[in-house]
């Protein structure tokens, strides 16, 4: 390793012609999954690894939100499980694999219309060469589907749901599914049973936003992040299942830390940061590992362009995640051979 790379790495950051070799350490034979698309990412595996379902933009259907997609990773077969009509985000297996969760705006009465508002306000956009800082929609009418892998036989889970009503994902069981809901500025994490029936407040921290819930691989914890600090200044939480417990994993209101997501044994995540100290600087996201006995953490992503959304296969032995890769292209998955970083 030359001299500028072992300078490079001990600021954190490697010149930007040799990125690839410190995610060589634990990242190997890194390969785009999806493409396509207008832009695609957030995708999870099946409980057996053989699809993944994820949320992507299509090209040219009048619709410029995310809609749920699954894949056969082997044939690269693809179906649309949402209705195609308004947003949607946040697909998940079942852990049997019959069934699915996504969130969806569908039912909004209006949807078309807020479609063709988008659709006006990126050509104006473009027009005036304007970047939009990206923020989150929480859309009143979102609310939590199940459905077939196919998507058929689609059932509202939380039909009397007035709020944003999203991010669901399921205990290993099968049994409980943990979500957030709310207003904007106050959103909070809930547990409900499979049929959507037994909802239950699990966090109880008011105008702030509590988000992006996993059950621990036991089901005895969940990991999720929140600005409890500061307006969007994203930390890492977790928390028991019955509510009691919680506890801040990250400290650091100078970095936003968000998209936890848990490794087989209970006692690792990986996550997404990027340090915002410099507000005259864009962030650039990259995927971590945590041991949360230890608290020591390991940087696996280098590339220019923002890596998030980080996942674990059902075996662990590999990771996805959404990604530009270098900086310029749209965001699609990526998927890696995954080896965990030695303690």
């Amino acid at each position: 390793m030359n001299a500028l790379l072992t300078l490079a790495l001990a600021a954190g950051q490697p010149p930007a012609d040799d990125w690839k070799t410190p995610e060589a350490a634990h990242l190997k034979n890194i390969t785009q999954v999806t493409d396509g698309f207008v832009r695609a990412g957030e995708g999870y595996f099946s409980p057996d690894g053989t699809k993944i379902i994820f949320q992507a933009e299509e090209k040219d259907t009048g619709n410029p939100f995310y809609q749920i997609f699954v894949m056969d990773l082997a044939t690269k077969k693809l179906t649309r499980v949402s209705p195609g009509t308004g947003r949607t985000t946040c697909g998940y297996f079942r852990p049997d694999g019959k069934r699915i969760i996504f969130a969806s705006s569908h039912g909004d009465p209006d949807a078309k219309k807020h479609q063709a508002a988008e659709i006006a306000q990126r050509a104006e956009d473009a027009k005036k060469g304007v970047r939009r800082r990206y923020s989150w929609d929480f859309d009143p009418h979102m609310k939590i589907y199940e459905a077939n892998p196919d998507g058929t036989e689609m059932k509202c889970l939380t039909p009397d749901a007035t709020v944003y009503t999203a991010e669901g994902s399921y205990s290993a069981d099968g049994k409980r599914i943990v979500y957030s809901a709310g207003t904007a500025g106050n959103v909070q994490l809930y547990t409900m049973s499979a049929d959507g029936t037994g909802a239950k407040r699990l966090t109880n921290a008011p105008n702030c936003y509590n988000g992006g819930p996993f059950f621990s691989p036991d089901g005895a914890r969940v990991v999720f992040r929140a600005d409890r600090k500061e307006k969007d200044r994203l930390q890492l939480y977790v928390i028991n299942a019955d509510g009691t417990g919680e506890k801040a994993l990250t400290t650091d209101d100078k970095w936003v830390y968000w998209a936890p997501y848990w490794y087989k044994d209970g006692k690792h995540i990986i996550y997404t940061a990027a340090d915002h100290s410099n507000e005259l600087a864009r962030p650039n996201y990259d995927l971590y590992w945590m041991n949360l006995g230890t608290g020591k953490v390991t940087r696996l992503t280098f590339a220019p362009g923002q890596d998030v959304l980080p996942v674990f296969s059902p075996d662990a032995r590999r990771v996805m995640w959404t990604s530009s890769r270098d900086g310029r292209s749209p965001t699609q998955l990526w998927v890696a051979d995954f080896t965990p970083p030695k303690e």
